[in-house]
């Protein structure tokens, strides 16, 4: 039960129910280990062949098994656990928020419920970007260490350009709540015009969002892949390699990639959720 006293923010939820959040993410820190040295092991095993050697290859298919076991109970656990979070906070909003209107009520359970759903999506893709990022750039490193720097110039020009970004999505989200909190009483009015506007604002706000987003992804995008160009040229005009490290190098600066384009994700999914904490909060604040 989350106490009377505590605002619902994403720090509450997890002190309530810290054993249990903590638990997945143990699991997911573990899974994404194991991913992380999928690659590094392809290269061996590529290496190892090449040679007329299958111990690498044993040892791929050794942690593959064991990303299996450990993606499967994960995924099993984290339903559970955070649809009991779910109800907990659903009936906590009920609560705290009876004197509301149904309208705005019935808008921010599913505000609330976003929350929750940052604490299982995005934070865990975070844990797993990080946990990539850092892997990726040892191996890069070990490699060659322009490699590397390279991979961490790119994270600093994309976290620029996010910053760029962060006030406009507050602001749109802050209007497209604020509309889909109206939308119950608009229902109860039963006037077609009145529908139909509400309707065609919550679209201009959708295409506002989308449109930032799109902008955001594009940019941070031509950042990534310029990192991708750049470190397999370098690789094959500067350091002396085998075809599978050639594959390693290449592998884990597309993984840089596809974990480093996680962090504008979820800092945007931040941006939103700022602006619903505040919102869920305003009766209790």
């Amino acid at each position: 039960m989350i106490p009377e006293d505590r605002l619902l923010k994403p720090w509450t939820l997890i002190r309530v129910f810290y054993l249990r959040i903590g638990a997945t993410w143990a699991l997911t820190l573990c899974e994404t280990a194991l991913i992380a040295l999928v690659p590094l092991f392809i290269g061996f095993a590529i290496d190892g062949l090449l040679t007329g050697q299958t111990t690498a290859l044993f040892q791929l298919a050794g942690v593959m098994a064991a990303l299996i076991v450990v993606s499967v109970i994960r995924r099993i656990y984290d339903t559970r656990v955070f649809g009991t979070v779910r109800v907990e906070v659903g009936r906590t909003q009920a609560t705290r928020a009876s004197a509301q209107p149904v309208s705005i009520l019935n808008a921010r359970l599913g505000m609330g419920r976003e929350l929750v759903d940052f604490l299982e999506v995005e934070v865990p893709l975070v844990m797993t970007a990080l946990v990539q990022i850092i892997i990726s750039v040892i191996v890069l490193y070990a490699f060659d260490a322009t490699l590397a720097l390279a991979a961490g110039c790119a994270v600093g020009i994309m976290f620029a350009i996010y910053g760029l970004f962060h006030k406009r999505f507050f602001r749109l989200n802050g209007v497209f709540n604020g509309q889909t909190e109206r939308q119950v009483s608009i229902l109860e009015a039963r006037n077609a015009p009145r529908l139909l506007t509400h309707l065609l604002r919550l679209r201009r706000m959708e295409v506002r969002i989308s449109d930032a987003e799109s902008a955001l992804y594009g940019s941070v995008f031509a950042v990534l892949l310029g990192l991708v160009v750049f470190n397999l040229w370098y690789a094959t005009t500067h350091v002396a390699v085998t075809p599978g490290t050639i594959f390693a190098i290449v592998s884990y600066s597309w993984e840089f990639v596809e974990a480093a384009v996680t962090f504008p994700m979820a800092l945007q999914s931040w941006s939103r959720l700022s602006e619903i904490i505040q919102r869920l909060n305003t009766s209790v604040a």
